[in-house]
């Protein structure tokens, strides 16, 4: 998912344009080199390199400059993906699931010199990535709907200090640097009061709304009806509020399965269904690539955002940041064209024949 994204909050995408062609002289050498050559495409050529129509004049054969190639940029889309999770960013932690301000900003800063894009968990599990060549995804996904997390000011924009604002600074930075995230629901979401329209808001600029169950409890530890109903609950407050959204994925309370399993993923009550492409863990390890034969999208691990030191820090996320950039091609490297599936030949994987999805593979 190669591209250059602009740093407003839609995630909307832009690319360089590309240096126009080569004129004059050099466009008539050129096509009488093709004459020459009989017009055909040299055999090493790859599919999308070769040009079967043939050139119409002088201007159609001049060269034109291109995205650099799967090998040139290491591509790997069956490299591993961090989910990243959090909960409160708050100036006193008071666990090890807080972050504090200014190591959630160091985080981010981190991600943006390493080469990250942040997608959202839909964007992952449908493997709808949009991101630069030679550049990996991240999904940031915040739990609980805390008010630290979002909050909008007097001005109706995100508070100071808070996670959405403090994430849209630093996309604000960075050209490539999405501003978007995965932020998981219960009631009542961001404290509470004009929730609707916080919800709204975040859905306008390019935040997933996710499920988080009504009352965040141990879905284990309830009833099959009663788990359905605290999923697709949730699910019809989301969307009361905010009609047009598509709440297709969920972060399990404390990672924790309802039984059967499967319903976490699917389901009806009380005349809401609900169809989910991803089932998030509390986890401790990146996620697998979303074309590889490993996603499981009834179990997709995360990681909790820490730092390099207390109790599970060896399973955080600096850890883990750091074992990624020591083994870079452990890591998801995109192509930078979201139609195609590029990995080495040599890999010793291949993508899942059902999570193609009409894309072309590309082992180089």
């Amino acid at each position: 998912m190669a591209h250059t994204r602009n740093s407003d909050e839609t995630g909307t995408l832009t690319r360089p344009g590309k240096p126009a062609g080569l004129r004059g002289a050099l466009a008539l050498t050129v096509s009488i080199g093709l004459l020459l050559a009989g017009g055909c495409a040299s055999r090493g050529a790859s599919e999308s390199e070769q040009d079967t129509s043939g050139p119409t004049s002088s201007a159609a054969s001049a060269p034109t400059s291109s995205a650099p190639s799967a090998a040139e940029v290491g591509a790997n889309e069956l490299g591993e993906v961090p989910i990243l999770m959090y909960h409160r960013i708050t100036p006193n932690p008071q666990s090890v699931y807080d972050r504090t301000p200014q190591r959630f900003r160091a985080e981010l800063q981190r991600l943006v010199r390493e080469d990250y894009v942040p997608v959202t968990t839909a964007e992952y599990a449908t493997g709808n990535m949009d991101v630069p060549a030679g550049k990996h995804p991240v999904v940031l996904t915040f739990d609980d709907a805390a008010e630290s997390q979002f909050r909008l000011n007097s001005s109706g924009e995100p508070a100071e200090g808070t996670a959405v604002a403090i994430l849209r600074e630093v996309a604000a930075a960075h050209e490539d640097f999405r501003a978007v995230a995965s932020l998981y629901i219960t009631a009542p979401p961001f404290g509470g009061e004009h929730s609707g329209r916080k919800l709204r808001w975040l859905h306008e600029h390019g935040f997933e709304l996710g499920n988080h169950t009504l009352d965040h409890p141990t879905l284990s530890a309830r009833s099959a009806s009663e788990a359905t109903h605290q999923i697709a609950e949730m699910q019809r407050r989301i969307t009361r509020a905010v009609p047009d959204a598509a709440v297709s994925t969920i972060a399990l309370p404390r990672g924790v399965h309802p039984q059967p399993e499967k319903i976490a993923r699917s389901g009806e009550s009380d005349g809401v269904s609900y169809q989910h492409d991803a089932v998030l863990l509390v986890g401790a390890r990146p996620a697998p690539s979303p074309f590889s034969a490993n996603f499981d999208p009834l179990n997709v691990p995360r990681i909790r955002s820490q730092g390099g030191s207390g109790s599970g820090s060896e399973l955080g996320s600096t850890a883990w940041l750091d074992k990624l950039a020591a083994d870079p091609d452990r890591r998801y490297t995109s192509d930078g064209d979201p139609s195609v599936i590029s990995h080495p030949a040599d890999s010793t994987r291949t993508p899942a024949p059902e999570r193609r999805k009409g894309k072309r593979v590309n082992a180089y």
